[in-house]
C-alpha cells in the first residue's frame, strides 16, 4: 500500500549513521510497505578535499549522532570529482539479483570503517564480491555496463528533480497517491509515523471500495 524510495551515495555517512533507523523500518513495515534505494551520487562541491578535512567533518557529525566509533577517512582521494565505483557496483549486484542490503553496507563498511579506496572499481568489486555469491568478475561485467551507469544517472537526476539536496532522502508514496519527501533526517519516529498515517488512509479507501463495491 506505500512504498518508500531511500536516496544514498554509498560514501555517505549520513547514510550509514542511517542503517539501523532503515533495517528497524523494513522489519516494523515487512507485510504492508515496500522498501526500495536508489542511487543519488554527491557532486564535486559535496565530497571532501582532502582526508583530514573529511576527519573534521566526521568528528562533527559523529559526535552529533553520538556514534560510539569515528569513521575512517582513508577513502578519501582528492581530486575525485564523483565517486561513482562503488554505487555502480551497488547496482549492479542489485541488478544480478542480490535483494538485501549485503553488498551496500560491505561497501560502506570498507570505506568508512576500512577506509579502502572504493573509488577504484576492481576494489569495490572485490568487497562486493566478499559479501554475496557472485564473483568479482561478474559484478565488473555488469558494474562497467552503459545500462548500470545510465540508471545511477537518472536515479540522481530523479533526486534532484525533488528539489532537495541532502542525503540520505526518502520519497514515500501511498496507493492512493499520497506523496512525502525527507530530505537529511536519520531519525526513526517521522518516518514511521508518516507511514503508519499513510497506510490508515489507504486501508481507509480500501474500506470505501469494498462497501460501495
Amino acid at each position: 500500500m506505500v512504498r518508500v524510495t531511500y536516496y544514498i551515495d554509498i560514501i555517505s555517512s549520513w547514510c550509514k549513521y542511517f542503517e539501523p533507523v532503515w533495517r528497524e523500518l523494513k522489519e516494523c513495515f515487512a507485510d504492508e510497505v515496500e522498501f526500495d534505494w536508489a542511487i543519488a551520487l554527491i557532486p564535486k562541491d559535496g565530497l571532501p578535499r582532502s582526508a583530514e578535512e573529511e576527519n573534521e567533518y566526521y568528528r562533527r557529525s559523529g559526535v552529533l549522532t553520538k556514534q560510539p566509533v569515528m569513521l575512517n577517512s582513508a577513502w578519501v582521494e582528492p581530486g575525485v570529482e564523483e565517486y561513482l565505483a562503488p554505487n555502480l557496483v551497488a547496482l549492479a549486484c542489485l541488478q544480478l539479483g542480490v535483494t538485501g542490503d549485503e553488498v551496500r553496507l560491505a561497501l560502506a563498511d570498507a570505506a568508512m570503517v576500512d577506509g579502502c579506496k572504493v573509488h577504484q572499481l576492481e576494489v569495490s568489486a572485490s568487497v562486493a564480491a566478499k559479501a554475496c555469491k557472485f564473483s568479482e568478475e561478474a559484478i565488473l561485467g555488469k558494474a562497467s555496463s552503459a545500462e548500470v551507469e545510465s540508471i545511477v544517472r537518472a536515479s540522481t537526476a530523479r533526486f534532484h528533480a525533488l528539489g532537495i539536496n541532502q542525503r540520505p532522502a526518502f520519497y514515500l508514496e501511498s496507493e492512493i497517491e499520497d506523496r512525502a519527501v525527507f530530505s537529511g533526517l536519520i531519525k526513526k519516529e517521522p518516518l514511521e509515523a508518516t507511514i503508519r498515517a499513510m497506510l490508515e488512509d489507504a486501508k481507509s479507501y480500501r474500506a470505501w471500495a469494498a462497501h460501495m463495491s
